[in-house]
């Protein structure tokens, strides 16, 4: 088991990309914290697939984007398993608007749970694996924090931001033997992502723009988290790795 009890604390991890990246972990062997902000049935789910696969792991509810709470979150895996090997900012939602009708409140809640909220967990980690001498830390992004999208502004600046906020903390951390990247996705078979993969006309449209001509599922997406997060990526600080399906080259 390549992460065998090594301790993984994944936001967001209740559902969707999260959900299949905590899985993931727990089939390596690796101690689970389950992140959730509203949905605590989806994460107990979690909690009992991580345990059937003989994983150690627990769920707890925090909003990422408050200080208060990610240091919370943080520490509650400290306190249960001793240590924190692994962090990944995973936490996110959309609040669609086209760029001249957005809100104050759509920008800055999808820039907070994004981008503040990666920095937040980062930050109380980063304090953790300093004193351990060791720790890995995966952001996570998409494609649109790369070339834009239309509709999603907020979104997209969030991500493109969680790209050089990514670059800068692996500068900082590399000196305590942190290994930091950033993981960009493309079009994830998600709750997320459901509208585009329903509708005829988007998925027509984003299909196009994925050279595999598919969209991604768990199994996908799941090994490249693995690769980073073990010992087999200990020279590998400050990178981007697109999982896209080749979007992103378009």
């Amino acid at each position: 088991m390549r992460l065998k009890d090594k301790v993984a604390l994944v936001t967001g991890s209740s559902r969707g990309v999260g959900r299949a990246v905590a899985l993931g972990f727990a089939k390596e062997g690796a101690k689970i914290v389950v992140n959730y902000t509203s949905n605590e049935k989806a994460a107990n789910e979690v909690v009992d697939a991580a345990k059937s696969m003989g994983s150690e792991a627990f769920a707890v509810k925090a909003d990422v984007a408050l200080k208060s709470e990610a240091e919370h979150l943080v520490q509650a895996g400290i306190e249960t398993f001793g240590r924190l090997d692994i962090l990944v900012n995973n936490a996110g939602f959309t609040r669609p608007a086209m760029m001249i009708k957005m809100t104050e409140e759509q920008w800055d809640q999808v820039v907070d749970i994004h981008l503040k909220g990666a920095f937040l967990c980062s930050q109380a980690a980063g304090r953790q694996m300093k004193e351990q001498n060791s720790g890995r830390i995966i952001n996570v992004m998409s494609v649109a924090g790369l070339v834009g999208t239309v509709g999603q502004i907020n979104y997209s600046a969030a991500k493109g931001g969680i790209l050089s906020m990514t670059k800068s903390i692996a500068r900082e951390l590399a000196r305590y033997n942190v290994c930091t990247n950033v993981i960009s996705l493309g079009i994830v078979a998600t709750d997320m992502t459901e509208k585009i993969r329903s509708d005829e006309k988007l998925k027509e449209i984003y299909m196009n723009r994925i050279l595999l001509k598919r969209f991604a599922e768990a199994e996908d997406i799941s090994p490249a988290f693995v690769f980073l997060a073990s010992d087999e990526s200990s020279y590998i600080t400050g990178q981007l790795l697109c999982v896209d399906g080749g979007y992103g080259m378009i």
